[in-house]
């Protein structure tokens, strides 16, 4: 199975980082992730109940990443990975989290993880 679907771009807050300073405010984090399935029964049913719904995983990961307080992008990403595939009809994926202006001298910083 090679379908994929993705969302990129997604904008979520988060009280993320390792600093003091961090521990006190909502850094808005980037999130790209493919999702990996077999979609022919979507593809032919042409029916939202047979594909996998955006928003419901967008508006999934919003609402974690606005309650978490990891200090890692290594944990809310590992975290993330878990509850997507243990709640939706994938069997992998990739999750990117970029942290715009971690550094000051590049665009942003992040993780890649890929899961079965």
């Amino acid at each position: 199975m090679n379908d994929t679907v993705f969302i990129r771009g997604l904008k979520a807050a988060s009280v993320i980082g390792c600093y003091d300073w961090e521990r006190d405010i909502r850094q808005t984090l980037l999130i790209d992730m493919e999702f990996k399935a077999d979609f022919t029964e979507a593809a032919y049913s042409d029916a939202l109940e047979d594909a996998l719904d955006y928003a419901a995983i967008s508006q999934r990961v919003i609402a974690v990443c606005d309650e978490s307080r990891f200090q890692l992008l290594e944990a809310l990403a590992e975290h993330l990975a878990a509850l997507l595939l243990a709640e939706f009809s994938i069997v992998g994926l990739r999750l990117t989290i970029t942290k715009p202006g971690a550094v000051e001298e590049a665009e942003g910083v992040g993780v890649v993880i890929e899961r079965p």
